[in-house]
C-alpha cells in the first residue's frame, strides 16, 4: 500500500481549481479562521512549498468578523470569486452557529496579486444557518449549491441548490437535494455539508460531508443524468453507504469536505480532502488545527461512476 501523506498540513475544506493560465490556486480554512488565503503553483506538489498570500482578512466587529470558513475560489466571466461563510460571533445561539454566505471578487488576472472587493452576502432566502457554498455550471446556467439549516427539517444542515443570475445573486427558489438520513449521517451531529461537483461520461456527481468533524465523519454521493432537470430532487440518487471514511488501522481519521480539480495530465481526476491522523483531541475539536489537506487519484468503474478507494492509500 502505496500510504499517503497530506500535501498541506493544518489546512481544512481545502479547494483547488486549476485555471487556464496553468496554475493551479489552492485555498481552505486557516487555523486562526481569519482571514482568505491564496496560494498558487504549476503544480500540485508545488502547492506545499508555494508562499501563502492572505488576500483578505475579517473585520474586528460585525456580522462577518469571525469564523471564517471553507473558501472557495472560482472564475465566472473573467472575474475571480471567493465565496465564503462567516459568523457575528464565536459563540454558538439555539445550538448552532451563526454563519452565513458571502462572496468576494477580484479582477487581475492573478488573484493573490489584485484587489479584492467584498460583495457582501449571499442570500439564499432561509435567514439561517448556511455555509459551504460552490458554484458550477450545466448546460450555460450557472446553480448555486450550498449547506443550509432549514427550521422544519431536524438536524444542521441539508444539501440545497439554487439557479443564479449573476455569480452573486440567485435567481430562483431552492430545491433539496439531500438531508441527513443514514446512520452514517447523523453521528454527533446530523449534517450534510461540503458539497463539491464533478461531471464525468453522461452523469453529475457531487459530494458531500455528512455527521461530527471528528472521526465520525464521511463522505457521501449523488448524481443526476446530464440530461436531467436539476433542478428536480426527483433526478438524483443517493449513496446509502459512505464512499470515503475513516481508515483507523492507517491513522486517518475524518476525511470529507472535499473538492476536485484534474492533474497535470490534464485527464486524471483527482481528490481532494481533509483528514485528521489522529483522534486524541485536547479541547474544542474547533480549534484544533490538524487537519490536513490530501489529494489521490480518483478512479471511475467501467459503468462510469467513482471510486473513491481508500482515505489513507495513494495510487
Amino acid at each position: 500500500m502505496n500510504k499517503l501523506t497530506p500535501l498541506i498540513e493544518q489546512r481544512a475544506d481545502p479547494y483547488i481549481h486549476k485555471h487556464v493560465d496553468g496554475y493551479y490556486y489552492f485555498t481552505a480554512s486557516v487555523p486562526e479562521y481569519n482571514g482568505i488565503e491564496l496560494r498558487r503553483s504549476k503544480t500540485i506538489q508545488g502547492l506545499k512549498q508555494a508562499t501563502p498570500v492572505m488576500v483578505w482578512r475579517k473585520p474586528s466587529q460585525g456580522n462577518y468578523s469571525e469564523l471564517i470558513w471553507a473558501p472557495e475560489l472560482h472564475h465566472h466571466n473573467g472575474v475571480w470569486y471567493v465565496y465564503f461563510a462567516a459568523a457575528p460571533s464565536r459563540k454558538i445561539k439555539d445550538g448552532l452557529f451563526q454563519h452565513r454566505m458571502y462572496a468576494l471578487s477580484c479582477n487581475s488576472d492573478n488573484p493573490l496579486e489584485g484587489q479584492w472587493c467584498f460583495e457582501g452576502k449571499v442570500d439564499p432566502g432561509i435567514d439561517h444557518f448556511c455555509l459551504d457554498a460552490t458554484t458550477f455550471y450545466h448546460n450555460s446556467q450557472l446553480y448555486y449549491l450550498w449547506a443550509q439549516k432549514e427550521p422544519d427539517v431536524r438536524g444542521n444542515s441539508n444539501l440545497l441548490l439554487a439557479p443564479m443570475s449573476d455569480p452573486i445573486t440567485l435567481s430562483g427558489p431552492a430545491v433539496r437535494l439531500s438531508k441527513p438520513e443514514y446512520e452514517w449521517e447523523t453521528r454527533g451531529f446530523w449534517v450534510n455539508e461540503g458539497p463539491a461537483v464533478v461531471f464525468h461520461g453522461d452523469r453529475v456527481f457531487i459530494t458531500y460531508s455528512a455527521s461530527a468533524t471528528d472521526e465520525n465523519y464521511a463522505m457521501g454521493l449523488l448524481w443526476a443524468q446530464l440530461d436531467a432537470d436539476l433542478m428536480n430532487p426527483n433526478s438524483w440518487n443517493k449513496s446509502p453507504k459512505p464512499v470515503l471514511t475513516s481508515v483507523p488501522e492507517h491513522d486517518i481519521y475524518g476525511p470529507g469536505h472535499n473538492s476536485f480539480t484534474v492533474a497535470e495530465d490534464g485527464v486524471t481526476d483527482l481528490l481532494v480532502y481533509h483528514a485528521r491522523t489522529y483522534t486524541e483531541i485536547e479541547g474544542d475539536p474547533l480549534w484544533n488545527p490538524d487537519r490536513h489537506t490530501f489529494v489521490k487519484a480518483l478512479h471511475w468503474d467501467q459503468q462510469g461512476m467513482p471510486v473513491f478507494g481508500n482515505a489513507a492509500e495513494g495510487d
